[in-house]
């Protein structure tokens, strides 16, 4: 799967990517009923979920062939709440590359381009087996 391709996750949340290079991700999700929370915004975990898809297509387009990623640490911090029918548009960029981990942060705004949450996350890479 190369970063371009969803995984069936990100395909289920509606994640629709905008624009991957190894240096940034960009991307828009449509903020649906099935979201919302009790208070009647978008869930965190929903924006969690997003920005954990996100991250992992970041480290995803900076591997080597055969390397895989996946999440070993997510630090989450909310600004602004996200209301349902909103657009929350999203930018993750790399912060680190290194060979065994790859530090992402993604910034999530709302459709005014208020700041709603910042999520900083650490991928590991693992090589292929046999490798």
């Amino acid at each position: 799967m190369n970063a371009l391709e969803q995984a069936p996750f990100a395909k289920f949340l509606g994640i629709k990517l905008i624009s991957v290079t190894p240096d940034r991700i960009e991307a828009e999700l449509s903020v649906r009923e099935e979201f919302k929370n009790r208070g009647g915004m978008m869930h965190g975990g929903a924006v969690m979920a997003y920005a954990d898809s996100l991250g992992g297509t970041a480290a995803h387009a900076n591997l080597r062939p055969g390397q895989r990623t996946a999440t070993i640490e997510s630090k989450t911090n909310f600004f602004a709440s996200i209301p349902i029918g909103d657009v929350a548009r999203a930018e993750c960029v790399p912060l680190h590359r290194g060979r065994s981990t790859i530090v992402v942060q993604t910034r999530i705004t709302r459709n005014d381009g208020k700041l709603a949450a910042i999520v900083t996350q650490t991928q590991i890479v693992m090589e292929p087996a046999g490798a």
